[in-house]
């Protein structure tokens, strides 16, 4: 493991694009299309280690580009995939929602983007833009949505294929490992900031991809950030205080001064009676996560006061917009571990164990 800087520039000409950006040694898709196969880590069945594969390279669709994946960004919800704590995934599947690459092709009427054009693919995929969440700016509620890495497949390969409409144009100032976790680490923090309100006084329990952007978010918008760790993660700690944060401790303990909201992105249930209990009245925990551990009972005079408990499902094509126009002017730095493609495994392990500081992202 290794932290890594990949040089990016802003590419106006198509073809000087995609020879710099992707590599020979992958180049399989040309205008004969000589080539039908990419590699892969594939999931084929839930809690078993992934496996790496030739399959066969995705063709877009209508509506769809085909990006050559440069990193893709490893994610707290690919682990609950892999757990099966999430219900019904494609199987078997390519795992990766955080997708940073290049258009190499576009299928008819993806006309938002040119060939040579980087891009960044996030968890939302697919909605229907026809119930009455999408017909009122609610599509990461759409009850037909399909997810990136979960029923569509993702980025741990060389190539994926994308509906256009759902793809980000990506800031320049980011190399493409740096920018992988904006997709979703970010904009999952970045909407669940948003659902904290005007909160001056802002606890962040689990101090890892999400969080390490948020902090800076929220030191950039005049907040003072509180992290709450695993306790002795010591490391943990230091990390959220060298990204500004006025107080870092464990997660049972009490900080110097009553918070007016809490973050929740730890998947452990116990953690809202505790962060409730840091709250003052009138204070929001926002529980933000796809997935938590069983929430245990607790009295009600912890939620009394006008204390409210929320979540944050997914995200929207605004939340994405907002937040890459906001991430260079703060400005946001993610700090990243880089692995090969062939060694998610050990990237995944790391993550479990609490091992990466920052984020995990596959360099492709």
């Amino acid at each position: 493991m290794h932290h890594v800087a990949v040089g990016h520039a802003l590419l106006t000409n198509p073809a000087t694009a995609l020879a710099r950006l992707v590599p020979v040694s992958r180049a399989r898709y040309n205008s004969q299309q000589q080539f039908s196969t990419m590699r892969a880590m594939l999931l084929d069945v839930p809690r078993r280690p992934l496996r790496a594969a030739d399959v066969p390279r995705p063709e877009p669709g209508p509506g769809q580009v085909l990006i050559a994946v440069n990193a893709c960004g490893v994610c707290r919800t690919d682990l609950h995939i892999f757990d099966a704590e999430l219900a019904n995934p494609k199987l078997p599947l390519v795992l990766g929602h955080e997708i940073v690459g290049t258009v190499v092709a576009t299928g008819p009427g993806a006309g938002r983007f040119a060939r040579g054009e980087r891009v960044g693919v996030p968890w939302l995929g697919w909605s229907c833009g026809e119930c009455r969440y999408c017909r009122t700016a609610r599509e990461n509620l759409c009850d037909r949505a399909r997810f990136t890495g979960y029923q569509i497949d993702g980025g741990y390969a060389e190539y994926a294929a994308a509906d256009a409409r759902f793809a980000f144009r990506l800031p320049g100032e980011y190399a493409d490992a740096d920018a992988a976790p904006l997709l979703c680490a970010g904009l999952i923090g970045y909407r669940s900031l948003v659902a904290a309100g005007d909160a001056e006084r802002l606890g962040l329990y689990g101090f890892g991809a999400a969080a390490h952007i948020v902090a800076q978010l929220a030191r950039h918008q005049g907040r003072r950030v509180f992290a709450f760790t695993r306790a002795g993660d010591t490391d943990a700690q230091r990390f959220a205080l060298e990204l500004g944060a006025v107080w870092a401790g464990a997660s049972d303990d009490r900080p110097p001064e009553p918070l007016d909201a809490a973050i929740i992105f730890a998947p452990v249930g116990s953690l809202v009676p505790m962060a409730l209990r840091t709250v003052a009245k009138g204070g929001t925990v926002v529980c933000a996560g796809i997935h938590m551990s069983e929430i245990p009972a607790f009295p009600y005079d912890l939620l009394w006061g006008e204390r409210v408990v929320r979540s944050v499902a997914n995200l929207t094509r605004k939340d994405g917009e907002e937040f890459l126009a906001l991430a260079p002017k703060a400005p946001v730095r993610t700090e990243i571990e880089s692995y090969p493609l062939e060694h998610a495994n050990e990237a995944l392990g790391n993550l479990r164990a609490g091992r990466v500081r920052g984020a995990a992202v596959l360099k492709i």
